[in-house]
């Protein structure tokens, strides 16, 4: 391919492009292909020869598209939404042209010292006290690992990538019950190991982790002979957003002398909106790591996840490593490969750019309250449906439910109402019990999307009764 053809294509692909997300209210949410389907249509070897972009793109609509399930549907209720706004898209796309591999300040300048001011602009948004600072990790999953690394480490003096872990003793790290997965997989390729990450039960209306109860932990713990290494914290955990309460955390962990990290991935977003930051983490100033994802309810297209620091230097201290060929001459500078896991790193900084310019916080705080606003409506219509529970009621804009029946019977609920299409939702589970989960937050959604969702439950709820 030359760069005119090149250009002839991608001129075709943005008009589908745009075509297709605003077609996207026509298709059905979830793929409805069975597994196996698409490969089995994929040539079993690859072609010794070059073939037309005509066909490869028709073979993309035919055997591609049909099994996709649409993230950017306005209408997708499940998990939280990997959003992708129009202006983000644009920056990927010269982001994709510029290929850049931003690992130190030297091999893209720009790139370093953009997502510098880019950090600095959401912490000021979020209300974090100046002085932090922070790195755009991949996923919540790297910054979750590299505050539990930072942890291991520090407890440890800074010798176990050093010396190994053996005959270091149990580390102990704390969290609440309603943490995500991520937060154990972090403890097990950390060399933590499950057995040692401490879940301590939710209390309240919003599930937050009893601080009287992390402290009985870990003051047993201490009597074991066992090692505290850091508490996990969360803002909006996955399964039903449940949230902690940041300064009792705090207290304790200052009284410890405990590492903190909060993982606020999906209602961080959330937090630039003043009178939720005031509600949900007006104490969050003092934990030593933050995380959200701009990737979720921001707007920006996966992957962009932001982690906040008090002081960088711990994070440092535990990844940093300089061989020869890495080193930058001269004046002192940011090398972000220093302060993440991988090495490579793309140019992440500028769909944050594009995406806030483009909307403003005003722009993107409307549709934050907007989303929790229909939320609660919908709720609210649900909660009406005859025999039917709400499980949890709303934090920010997730919720969960369940129709009548015992739990084979919401399984069977969530998977006839995405066998429909209209919508997409996911099943969870909550004390024991299997219930519907249901969260707003597309970009583009509008309360008629969302209103659509109870017509849509009621009616494929009236046909299996």
């Amino acid at each position: 391919m030359d760069w005119d053809e090149y250009a002839h294509w991608g001129k075709k692909i943005a008009d589908w492009s745009a075509d297709y997300h605003k077609g996207l209210r026509d298709r059905p949410v979830r793929a409805q292909t069975a597994y196996g389907e698409i490969a089995a249509q994929l040539p079993k070897s690859p072609p010794e020869g070059s073939d037309m972009m005509e066909n490869i793109m028709a073979d993309f609509e035919n055997i591609v598209m049909p099994g996709i399930t649409h993230w950017q549907h306005p209408r997708f209720f499940a998990y939280f939404n990997s959003n992708a706004a129009a202006p983000s898209m644009l920056a990927e796309l010269l982001v994709t042209t510029i290929a850049a591999q931003c690992m130190l300040w030297q091999t893209s300048p720009a790139a370093t010292e953009v997502e510098g001011v880019m950090i600095d602009w959401l912490r000021q948004a979020m209300g974090l006290n100046e002085g932090y600072t922070g790195v755009i990790q991949d996923s919540a999953s790297s910054a979750t690992l590299s505050a539990v690394l930072t942890m291991r480490e520090r407890a440890l003096g800074y010798t176990g990538n050093q010396d190994g872990l053996n005959g270091k003793g149990n580390l102990r790290i704390y969290c609440s019950e309603q943490v995500h997965s991520s937060i154990d997989r972090a403890c097990w390729v950390a060399g933590i190991g499950q057995a040692n990450l401490v879940k301590i039960a939710g209390t309240g209306e919003r599930f937050s982790m009893d601080a009287g109860a992390l402290q009985v932990a870990i003051n047993a713990d201490r009597a074991a002979g066992h090692t505290p290494a850091g508490i996990i914290a969360i803002t909006g955990g996955t399964g039903i957003g449940a949230c902690d309460d940041l300064g009792a955390v705090l207290k304790v962990a200052q009284s410890e002398d405990l590492y903190t990290h909060l993982d606020a991935a999906w209602a961080g977003a959330a937090m630039i909106v003043p009178e939720f930051q005031r509600d949900f983490w007006a104490e969050v100033n003092g934990f030593d790591s933050i995380v959200f994802n701009p990737h979720k309810w921001l707007g920006a297209n996966f992957d962009c996840s932001v982690q906040f620091l008090r002081d960088a230097q711990p994070q440092l201290n535990t990844l940093k490593i300089e061989p020869e060929y890495l080193k930058t001459t001269g004046e002192s500078v940011v090398n972000y490969s220093e302060w993440t896991i991988p090495l490579g790193r793309r140019f992440r900084a500028l769909k944050l750019w594009f995406l806030i310019r483009s909307y403003g916080l005003e722009g993107l705080r409307m549709r934050i309250r907007n989303h929790v606003l229909w939320a609660g409506e919908v709720c609210e219509e649900i909660r009406k449906l005859d025999g039917f529970e709400i499980v949890t009621e709303p934090i920010l804009s997730l919720f969960s439910f369940r129709c009548p029946g015992d739990d084979e019977m919401q399984q069977r609920f969530v998977d006839a109402l995405n066998d429909d299409g209209r919508i997409y939702i996911t099943q969870g589970m909550f004390e024991d019990r299997r219930m519907i989960r249901f969260q707003v937050g597309q970009f583009d959604t509008t309360r008629e999307d969302v209103m659509m969702a109870h017509s849509v439950i009621k009616e494929v709820w009236e046909s299996m009764s």
